[in-house]
């Protein structure tokens, strides 16, 4: 793994694989040593009469991530790993149970501040710094001291809480109020926080500059491609010309569109206890404002305060997040499958690199695979993720738990976007546009004037100006010399008949030029997506 940076977000932070996070192989059972345990042992698969020794086949040399990623159930952390690292310090158990220690530790720093909580005094620089630092350098030795706890308590959410006072039971200050640590909480307070910044962080720092620069791409294409004309096609036929710019632009503005729509999204947090209504903290201390408190410390995170419910927060923002993921996935899907029509017609040619191979028998195949991995991966994230936004918002009463394994999938749908993103603007880089075979197609497809022409005599009062081009057009073979013809023999004033005798299918593109060239303008700055 590589390092991430790291830095304070809103009164948050970025986790990190810091130079104390930098594992050799064996340091991979951080998230439960489960891994370790299946290649340190022997199992006998049965298959087809073959057996299966873990042990003796497959073990790995230390340090040896590669061997590591061949037992890998997700191809997202293993054959894909390299390609989407950057999401693994949110979304991995090292980076939940990250997000737990802070939010646990942000807890009772508030605790310290609220006057009439005398129990908690007032800490000295010297403690917050103790507290902050236990955050800013939490390492995979402290995640796999979590882990370990886990194993007795059988509780994730309580295992770090014990690992906090363990941390903390020397020191002079802590040591004093070490049962303050969760105090008044419920897991869900906690969990509900750490996903949140989690997918804050994560949305800001990894995939809006990822939707951003397919975007910027888009908008290039548009740019340099403004002038090229093309055939468009309607139910897989001929119809009136546009250029690739313009319809590269569409792509650009679709996008640009639902990226801005996603950054608008707030991500929101609640902590009210049990079942949402401070019960724990008004009996302990009923003179405090606990609301005013729990939206203190919710918007202190950086996250939009939830006045509202019950052992959970209802993942009301989360389906309206995936969901705008979803609709932005959908037009890159669009574009990936165009795209694979535009280079099967040749419209595009790809740029091919040394030693990569197409297909394992027809030696002259340059395969779209970029687009259709892209294409691929859309589809794993789009099932993902709209399926958590179609059942995260449901929760039976006040509580039940079918969220809590789902939420533990909420970087499967990121992951396989970013993938697609990487795929997609990786194949973009390798599109030689082929202005030779685009003038062919158009040169063919002379009908498509037909519309031009019809309008013209329409303006003219020209009788029957559809039902005559209809005749002339529709199932016959058309070219350059009948349509010629045709206008010469058309009652139409001189100037615009002149202009129709003058017009090829290459140059009968209306505003469609215009339109690819100011697209940046239209889309306005996409640099700065993110939320708030």
């Amino acid at each position: 793994m590589e390092a991430t940076a790291f830095g304070s977000v809103r009164g948050g932070y970025v986790p990190r694989f810091s130079r104390h996070l930098r594992p050799s192989f064996t340091s991979y059972s951080f998230l439960g040593r489960q891994c370790g345990a299946v290649l340190n042992s022997t199992s006998t698969v049965p298959a087809k009469g073959l057996t299966f020794n873990c042990r003796s086949q497959m073990e790995p040399v230390n340090g040896d991530m590669e061997s590591f990623s061949l037992m890998m159930l997700s191809p997202l952390d293993g054959r894909y790993q390299p390609k989407v690292k950057e999401l693994q310090p949110f979304f991995s158990e090292y980076g939940l149970i990250f997000h737990r220690v802070l939010v646990e530790v942000k807890w009772l720093l508030k605790l310290s501040e609220i006057p009439e909580v005398k129990e908690v005094p007032t800490f000295s620089q010297e403690t917050r710094a103790f507290l902050e630092n236990i955050i800013q350098e939490f390492s995979l030795s402290d995640a796999r001291e979590v882990k370990e706890i886990e194993k007795v308590t059988n509780h994730d959410v309580k295992a770090v809480e014990y690992f906090l006072k363990q941390k903390c039971k020397s020191h002079p200050e802590i040591s004093k109020v070490l049962e303050f640590f969760h105090f008044a909480c419920t897991s869900e307070d906690i969990n509900n926080l750490a996903y949140g910044l989690m997918l804050k962080d994560a949305m800001n720092t990894v995939m809006f500059p990822f939707m951003a620069n397919l975007c910027k791409a888009f908008c290039t294409l548009a740019k340099d491609n403004a002038h090229v004309s093309m055939l468009s096609r309607t139910h897989g036929q001929s119809a009136s010309p546009t250029t690739l710019g313009k319809e590269m632009a569409i792509f650009a503005y679709r996008l640009g569109y639902r990226a801005q729509r996603t950054s608008e999204v707030r991500i929101f947090g609640k902590f009210a206890g049990a079942v949402g209504n401070y019960n724990a903290h008004k009996i302990s201390y009923p003179e405090i404002d606990w609301p005013r408190i729990a939206q203190e410390f919710v918007t202190s995170l950086g996250l939009q305060f939830n006045p509202y419910v019950t052992q959970i927060e209802p993942h009301d923002y989360m389906a309206e997040l995936f969901d705008n993921i979803t609709m932005f996935n959908n037009v890159l899907a669009d574009f990936d499958d165009d795209v694979w029509n535009y280079i099967s017609l040749g419209y595009f040619k790809q740029l091919t690199k040394e030693g990569e191979i197409g297909s394992s028998t027809m030696p002259h195949k340059v395969n779209p695979i970029d687009f259709e991995n892209s294409r691929g991966n859309l589809y794993m994230a789009n099932q993902n993720l709209s399926g958590l936004s179609m059942k995260l918002p449901i929760s039976r009463m006040q509580r039940d738990l079918v969220d809590s394994t789902l939420l533990r999938n909420v970087g499967v749908g990121l992951a396989h976007s970013l993938l697609a993103y990487k795929n997609a603007l990786q194949g973009i880089k390798k599109l030689q546009v082929n202005e030779i075979r685009l003038t062919e197609d158009l040169e063919k497809n002379w009908e498509v004037l037909a519309e031009a022409i019809q309008t013209v005599m329409r303006r003219y009062a020209v009788p029957e100006p559809y039902e005559k081009l209809k005749e002339l057009t529709r199932g016959r073979a058309v070219n350059k010399e009948n349509i010629s013809s045709f206008i010469q023999n058309l009652d139409l004033p001189e100037e615009p008949k002149s202009k129709l005798l003058n017009l090829t299918p290459h140059l009968y593109i209306g505003e469609a030029e215009n339109l690819a060239r100011s697209i940046d303008e239209v889309l306005g700055p996409l640099s700065g997506l993110k939320i708030n």
